[in-house]
């Protein structure tokens, strides 16, 4: 309703501004002026831009009005589509957001339990290493002792054999220096020769 104002307020202006040069020219040339006073001519005026009116409201504007409402709808349509959209690609956005988040997230938990996990397997190897390492000296310390105890046992078996051997050799015969000399001498070589053949 308002825009029909609009366009009745307009097409007036328009056909003022039309006319406004003829009626200059009709008074130059002597012609009737229709707002001179002539009220036929402004009669005949009225009615001639009524039917304008009419005409132009019946075959003009209602197809200028549908065409500017439908325009008008057109865009309001547009404008909401572009904000739905657009409130959807910001929904789309955060979620994307929240999954290279939760990405990064993930990421990091990853990382660090895989760090925790080589702490783990570097403590565990070196527990081991550890174990294994007392256990070989533990192991080899026994062997050493049976090594040494063996020794031991040969070396007092050797030296208890010798001994009977130079007490046999002494109460066998009287010992005269020289005699006693070699006869340390003997024992001496003897033990070498015994070392020797244990080894």
């Amino acid at each position: 309703m308002k825009l029909t104002k609009q366009i009745l307020v307009t097409g007036s202006v328009v056909v003022g501004l039309y006319a406004a040069p003829a009626l200059a020219a009709a008074e130059e040339h002597g012609a009737a002026n229709p707002f001179a006073g002539d009220l036929g001519n402004a009669i005949w005026t009225l009615v001639i831009f009524g039917i304008v009116l009419l005409v132009l409201g019946k075959f003009l504007w209602k197809p200028v009005l549908n065409g500017l409402q439908s325009r008008e709808e057109f865009i309001a349509k547009s404008l909401r589509d572009a904000d739905a959209a657009n409130k959807k690609a910001e929904q789309v956005l955060a979620e994307y957001q929240a999954q290279l988040d939760k990405a990064r997230a993930d990421a990091t938990a990853i990382v660090e339990e895989g760090r925790r996990d080589a702490e783990a397997v570097k403590r565990t190897i070196q527990d081991e290493a550890r174990q294994e390492a007392e256990a070989m000296i533990t192991r080899a310390k026994r062997e050493i002792g049976v090594a040494r105890d063996t020794a031991l046992n040969e070396l007092y078996t050797v030296g208890a054999k010798l001994a009977t051997d130079v007490a046999g050799k002494i109460i066998s015969r009287e010992l005269k220096p020289a005699d006693h000399e070699r006869l340390i001498q003997e024992s001496i070589a003897e033990l070498g020769r015994t070392d020797v053949s244990t080894n």
